[in-house]
């Protein structure tokens, strides 16, 4: 059988890459093309583009990269009649899935989805769309199978998150040897800050947690880089904080960290299911902001609290996030009851969760659906 997944991001890459992994599982003679990154080619798919390529952020910036995002379209769509696969995977990334998918749908390809698009949080009326050109759904968070199913009628199965299979399979690397292999200071506990992966959100966040460094010299500040963004982005932020860079290692450095400072995304949820203590944070352009807030209807940003639907982790957001803010919230869950109460609802997170094998669950309805069966 021949798959054709699509995923935009970096987290779309990592649940991509294990999708494929799974998939081969079931299905060994299988010929996989994608657009991902370097963790979907590792696992054994064909990469036509590169995620960094495709990933803007903020209603401007995609306003200001319409041109490229259309090429992108039109490629793609020659990509997809040129390999010609059984089954098309959209990987999240509704922007661009969802257009692919459209035309997919018009074309007489399968179409099935994995990480369904957040259509709970803004623009709900993109179901309708879903409903007409996605034959088969698969959602990682409990509460979408309920707002598919009971609000909108659409039948799905809920996988469980496949977050907790790359945890669980990741390496595991004992702190001190972290320490030592990076040359942090075996002697002071990690505050981990986690800006993202874009240059632009980097760009943001960085500078608003590096500020806390001086008021906290008890603690070593460790910035996770993404792995698609060269160390040499980051030193001018080094040469004015006290920090330490560790590339492509946010798993050991989570794993090693007292409390983290962490941009909204994906890598809250990561950060909660490690069980590291956070502050979320998130700014972005004014402008880009102020649309966002008109479209987006839920309580609060993190998945961490979408899924608990309440507040466990502080969020704070645009003019809320500032040096002093930063500074309270971080004072609350470095010990005391603001610790041990973030500490006990990841637990409770982990089961809300579903447990292990996500991917293979996954993977199993979308090959036997590729076969017809």
């Amino acid at each position: 059988m021949k798959y054709y997944l699509i995923a935009g991001e970096a987290s779309g890459d990592l649940h991509g890459s294990n999708l494929i992994k799974a998939i081969f599982r079931e299905d060994p003679s299988a010929q996989v093309r994608c657009w991902g990154g370097d963790r979907m080619q590792e696992a054994g798919g064909t990469l036509v583009k590169h995620y960094k390529e495709m990933s803007f952020m903020g209603f401007l910036e995609v306003i200001a990269n319409l041109p490229k995002i259309f090429r992108n379209l039109s490629f793609c769509k020659k990509d997809i009649e040129t390999f010609n696969p059984d089954t098309l995977i959209f990987i999240d990334f509704s922007g661009f899935n969802l257009r692919i998918a459209e035309w997919a749908h018009k074309k007489g390809y399968r179409t099935q989805y994995y990480i369904s698009p957040q259509v709970w949080a803004s623009r709900e009326g993109r179901v309708r769309k879903i409903k007409r050109d996605i034959d088969a759904m698969y959602v990682i968070l409990p509460f979408e199978k309920d707002f598919y199913e009971n609000k909108h009628d659409m039948p799905v199965h809920f996988v469980g998150h496949p977050l907790i299979d790359a945890l669980k399979d990741r390496p595991q690397i004992d702190p001190v040897a972290f320490k030592k292999q990076h040359g942090l200071n075996p002697d002071k506990p990690i505050i981990a800050l986690l800006p993202g992966s874009r240059p632009q959100e980097i760009s943001t966040m960085l500078p608003v947690m590096l500020s806390l460094s001086p008021k906290y010299p008890q603690y070593q500040f460790v910035i996770a880089g993404a792995p698609s963004t060269p160390a040499d982005f980051y030193e001018p932020f080094l040469k004015r904080h006290d920090a330490s860079l560790v590339i492509n290692q946010t798993y050991p450095l989570l794993n090693s960290a007292h409390a983290a400072l962490v941009t909204s995304g994906t890598a809250t949820l990561e950060t909660a299911l490690l069980g590291v203590p956070q502050v979320v944070c998130y700014k972005g352009n004014w402008i880009s902001y102020q649309i966002a807030k008109r479209l987006i209807t839920l309580d609060y940003i993190s998945l961490v609290n979408l899924i608990m639907d309440r507040m466990v982790v502080t969020e704070l957001i645009q003019e809320d996030l500032h040096p002093e803010n930063l500074a309270v919230e971080l004072d609350k869950i470095l010990s005391g009851a603001g610790r041990e109460a973030q500490l006990s609802a990841c637990q409770e997170l982990r089961v809300k969760l579903g447990g292990a094998g996500a991917s293979a669950k996954a993977a199993k309805l979308i090959v036997d659906f590729s076969k017809g069966s």
